[in-house]
Order: structure tokens, then C-alpha cells, then sequence
């Protein structure tokens, strides 16, 4: 196993003083030490953190990314588009969730975990892989400095057990209110719902809490739990859709909101549980402190859009969002820096029966005819977007 220090003591002697990312929990040892010496630039997404990371190479610093290779997708494009088209080379360090045994690890990261080195030698882009039996990292970036400095990007692909995990001390934005609590206050309210809930911990916690097999368990996909509730809302009218988020899931694609906003479902409530943190992948800081998610949802048309810091406010604004016409945005603040006691609903239930449930609960209330945006405030006909009634100076 790779130590943190010798990870970070190596970049260091390679030159490499920018580090930007999104964080993995195999990765969570050096984010904890880079973020402590002011060298980790928390990215929205993969493909930021590679754009910001080619940003500061073309400045003359040194750079690296971090992710994990389920963001490979969102960081396909400026690797391809960008830093190759314009030969910026960056280090990209990614871990190999779901390889070499997809069996190994959870469902969501089967397909990449196989395809990772297939779609890197598919865009022509030099990967080294370090083993779970490395003791240091020299020797991969002694490697890597090769294409460097032909101007190629090249990637460091670390398998689970490579480099030594840590659990940085917890920041939670307000202490004893735990998403726990606001699940279990709410759960009565979501009866007539279709749900959808975020990835990592708030999809445990939420088939912790109510055992259902109706409700979309989103496990990966990060930052698209929203617009697939939007999906979902723009053509089943008869039940509200709640969609169970987090901070960084929301911050990773925060233009959906926009989507949500011009579009107007008037049955979806987006409900954001925000504890500043990253908390399955190892409890590293997002930057929802500097985020006013209320306020973005605001200005892109949601109807209303609030900021809730204990149970009663949160029950209290669900059950008046249920009660009229939306979209509403509800900001849950909770306490971060736990870990979860609840198992992932595929423990229990296949993604094929996650899917088929959420379906069925969709189902009850299908109406028949073509599918349009009827659930929405929208005029499909109107050259504009923003709903008609909420024009904003």
C-alpha cells in the first residue's frame, strides 16, 4: 500500500503543487493532506476539475486531477476537446472502482469498471496501473513523466487497496439534526409520492428508513437524481415526485436546475439534503458553503425555495409543498462527518427490481395519450423559456 505521505511527498518532488478534483474514498488519504496544505481545488465535476487542472498547466503550474473512474464520462469531453486538441499535459490519477471483478463492488460501477482501460485506449490516452501490492509511487510517475513531456495527459489508474485511506475530522454545517431524523419525520408525508433519491448515503438511509421497493434508489449517477425526477415529473401528473438530494450531487450538475425552473413541473418537490461534506466517499468539504441553493432556484423559476435547519421546518415546508403547485426547492441543512448503519437497497432488491417497482408506482396512475409536457407551466409553442408570470428584473 501506498502511504499518503509518500502520494503526496512524490507529487511534490514531481513538481505537481495543483491538485483538482472530486473525491473517491480510495483517493480520500491524500485529498485529506492536499486539502490541509492548500493545494486541492474541490471541482463541481470530473470534467471541471480537468479544465481547471489544464487552466493552471497552461499558467505554468504543474497539475494533477483526481476522480474516480465512475466520472470518467463527464471527464471524456474536455480530455478529448481540450487538453489533447491542445496538447496540456495533466496527470489524471482515477481509481478503478469495479476492476478487475465487477462482481466485487456495487452494481453501478460494473460497466465502467470494465470498460475504464478500453475507452482510455480508445481515445489514444497513455494509462499506467498501480496494483493493490504497491508500496510507492515513484516508479508510476518516473513512467508517467515520459508522456508529459511529449505534452500528453496521462493517467494513473489505482486499484482499491493501492493507496492508504483516511477519514478526515468532521465540519457538519449544524450539529444534531441528522438526515436520519428528517427521513423518519417525513416518511408519512411521502405516501402518495414517487420518490427518487440521490446516490451514497441518502439511498441507504431512505430504504433504512421506510423498507420500500416503490421508491428510485439512484445508486451512482451522481447529479442526476434531479433530472431524472424531472423526466419523471414532465409525464406523471397525478402523484408529486419527490427528489431526495445532496449538496455535491446538486453542485455536480447545478444547471439542472434551470431545466426544472423553465420547465415547471408542477408536481416536483427537490428537497437537498446539505452537510457540506462528501460524506460517503471519506467526509471531504464540498462548496455548498459559498452556495446559495435557495437562491439559484429562485432566479431560474422555481416557485419557492427555502432554507430549513431543524425537523419541524423541514416536515412543514414538504407538507405545504405537497399542497400546492411547484416546483419547490426545500434545503434540509444536517449535521455531517457520520457513517451509515444502513445497507444499499441492492442488498435486498436488484436494479432490475428497483427499476420495476418505480415503475409499477408509476404505473397506478398512467394516463393514456402522447406524452407531452403537461405537467408543465410551459407553452411549447412560446419562443421563451421562463414560465409566464414570473418575470424577474
Amino acid at each position: 500500500m501506498i502511504s499518503n505521505d509518500n502520494f503526496c511527498d512524490t507529487l511534490q518532488e514531481h513538481g505537481v503543487t495543483f491538485v483538482a478534483g472530486v473525491p473517491c474514498s480510495y483517493f480520500s488519504g491524500p485529498i485529506e493532506r492536499l486539502t490541509r496544505e492548500g493545494k486541492y481545488l474541490p471541482a463541481a465535476n470530473e470534467g471541471a476539475a480537468l479544465a481547471a487542472a489544464a487552466g493552471a498547466s497552461v499558467a505554468g503550474r504543474r497539475s494533477a486531477v483526481i476522480a474516480q473512474n465512475s466520472g470518467l464520462g463527464n471527464l471524456i469531453n474536455p480530455l478529448t476537446s481540450l487538453v489533447q486538441t491542445y496538447g496540456i499535459p495533466v496527470l489524471v490519477f482515477m481509481s478503478l472502482r469495479g476492476w478487475p471483478d465487477p462482481s466485487e463492488d456495487e452494481p453501478q460501477h460494473a460497466v465502467m469498471g470494465t470498460a475504464t482501460h478500453k475507452l482510455l485506449d480508445a481515445v489514444g490516452v497513455p494509462h499506467i496501473t498501480v496494483p493493490a501490492d504497491a508500496t510507492e509511487l515513484g516508479s508510476a510517475l518516473d513512467r508517467a513523466e515520459e508522456h508529459l513531456a511529449a505534452r500528453r495527459s496521462v493517467f494513473v489508474l489505482a486499484q482499491k487497496g493501492a493507496i492508504e485511506s483516511h477519514r478526515p475530522e468532521a465540519h457538519p454545517v449544524v450539529t444534531g439534526v441528522s438526515r436520519v431524523e428528517v427521513l423518519r419525520a417525513i416518511e408519512p408525508l411521502l405516501g402518495d409520492a414517487a420518490v427518487v433519491s440521490t446516490t451514497g448515503y441518502t439511498s441507504r438511509e431512505l430504504f433504512g428508513v421506510t423498507g420500500s421497493k416503490n421508491h428510485f434508489y439512484m445508486q451512482g449517477s451522481m447529479g442526476h437524481a434531479a433530472a431524472f425526477a424531472l423526466g419523471v415529473a414532465l409525464q406523471s401528473t397525478a402523484r408529486p415526485v419527490v427528489v431526495l438530494d445532496g449538496d455535491g450531487a446538486a453542485i455536480m450538475h447545478l444547471g439542472t436546475l434551470s431545466s426544472v425552473g423553465a420547465c415547471a413541473p408542477a408536481g416536483l418537490v427537490h428537497l437537498v439534503f446539505d452537510n457540506g461534506t462528501y460524506e460517503s466517499t471519506g467526509g471531504q468539504a464540498t462548496t455548498s458553503h459559498s452556495t446559495d441553493f435557495a437562491g439559484v432556484a429562485r432566479s431560474v423559476g422555481y416557485v419557492s425555495a427555502q432554507e430549513c435547519r431543524s425537523v419541524d421546518e423541514v416536515t412543514a415546508a414538504l407538507a405545504k409543498a405537497l399542497r400546492s403547485s411547484g416546483p419547490h426547492l426545500i434545503v434540509a441543512k444536517v449535521a455531517g462527518g457520520g457513517t451509515s448503519t444502513f445497507s444499499r437497497a441492492t442488498a435486498a432488491m436488484t436494479t432490475d427490481e428497483i427499476r420495476d417497482g418505480f415503475a409499477a408506482r408509476l404505473e397506478t396512475e398512467h394516463r393514456s395519450g402522447e406524452a407531452s409536457l403537461t405537467n408543465s407551466h410551459v407553452d411549447p409553442s412560446a419562443p421563451a423559456v421562463r414560465p409566464p408570470g414570473r418575470d424577474r428584473p
